[in-house]
């Protein structure tokens, strides 16, 4: 049987990386970013189309998914318009960004294809628009499934919940089963343990992408009387923000925070480089993560390439680019969840034909 696949929203390709790496092949990644073209293309050898799903064709992905015996499209359009941080933004309805959900379901309607998997934040399930996409798949003759997944039940770690829908043509469809309790959870230190010891600013001399931001001196005093998993409430009044003294900020508090050796580590965002943004102080060292340890904790493979040119990193570049990619690992799941369900229709087809 030959299966391929096409990746919308690719990114870097984190979630191409993962479903190749499950055993299906993915002829494209289409993107309106092309800074990710050069991560996505050395690193998972298939062709990176610039283009905004907005203004591709089912055509141009029909053609890409030509002579397949199986036709799958998987995406992850950008969730920042269905995050909980986007709550409190007005006239959500007029973001740009909003309405790629239904470009994701134009594209379908256009190919059908086979099968279809999109990740995103757990709260676009409460939205209307997700509750509409799920109505027309079902429409079109699709089975869908749809689960909020905790990333350390699957091996990844880092306490990421993600909404995974996957939708068939051709039978019942589900992610697999977990793969680790809680007492086998991957831990901070399972994952970043071993690294290069670094002061604060301090760049290693041996990987490129284990270097981290310098703290201002109170920003230095402030994770100095940090704890794992504590919050600011530990710390002395003088070093609290003003927004930490007043009642609207007690609810903020993992702000500045340290994160814990003997757990997951927080969701990794695109601004883990800072600080001040979330729990991403590191455990022990008076510093926020580097590059290296976020990617590791987004399941990246120490190989995978991000840049072409060592002297044009770009902090804030990468970290939009690994902050906002699909677990690898994750991928390989949904993967391993489409390739169990083609095999099981597969099997099912030779017993019905008396093979």
């Amino acid at each position: 049987m030959k299966i391929k696949a096409v990746d919308l929203f690719c990114g870097i390709g984190g979630l191409t990386y993962g479903l190749m790496k499950a055993g299906i092949p993915v002829v494209a990644g289409i993107d309106v970013d092309g800074s990710c073209e050069y991560a996505y293309t050395a690193n998972n050898k298939c062709q990176f189309i610039e283009k905004s799903v907005e203004d591709i064709t089912g055509q141009e992905i029909g053609d890409l998914l030509t002579d397949a015996d199986y036709k799958i499209l998987v995406g992850c359009a950008p969730c920042q318009p269905f995050s909980t941080h986007s709550n409190k933004i007005k006239n959500k309805e007029a973001s740009s960004k909003w309405n790629l959900l239904n470009e994701f379901l134009r594209i379908i309607r256009e190919i059908v294809p086979d099968v279809v998997s999109m990740e995103n934040v757990p709260n676009l399930s409460n939205q209307e628009i997700f509750s509409n996409f799920v109505c027309e798949l079902e429409s079109l003759g699709y089975t869908v499934n749809s689960s909020n997944v905790y990333c350390p039940d699957y091996g990844i770690p880092q306490k990421r919940r993600r909404l995974v829908l996957l939708a068939s043509k051709i039978g019942e469809i589900a992610i697999i089963e977990k793969t680790h309790t809680k007492e086998e959870y991957i831990t901070v230190k399972d994952s970043i343990g071993s690294l290069e010891r670094l002061r604060n600013g301090q760049k290693s001399k041996t990987d490129k992408l284990h270097y981290t931001t310098r703290l201002s001196k109170i920003n230095l005093a402030r994770i100095k009387a940090s704890k794992q998993n504590g919050t600011w409430l530990d710390w002395k009044d003088s070093l609290k923000l003003d927004c930490q003294r007043r009642d609207t900020g007690s609810t903020y508090r993992s702000v500045y925070g340290r994160m814990s050796w003997n757990e997951p580590s927080p969701t990794i965002t695109t601004q883990f480089f800072n600080y001040g943004t979330g729990r991403f102080g590191h455990p022990e060292q008076n510093r926020p993560l580097t590059i290296r340890e976020a990617a590791i904790l987004q399941t990246f493979p120490a190989e995978y390439v991000f840049y072409r040119d060592v002297e044009k990193i770009s902090l804030n570049g990468l970290g939009t680019h690994i902050g906002n990619a699909v677990p690898p690992d994750l991928g390989k799941i949904i993967g391993e969840s489409i390739l169990a369900h083609i095999e099981e229709v597969e099997l099912s087809r030779r017993m019905d034909d008396g093979e």
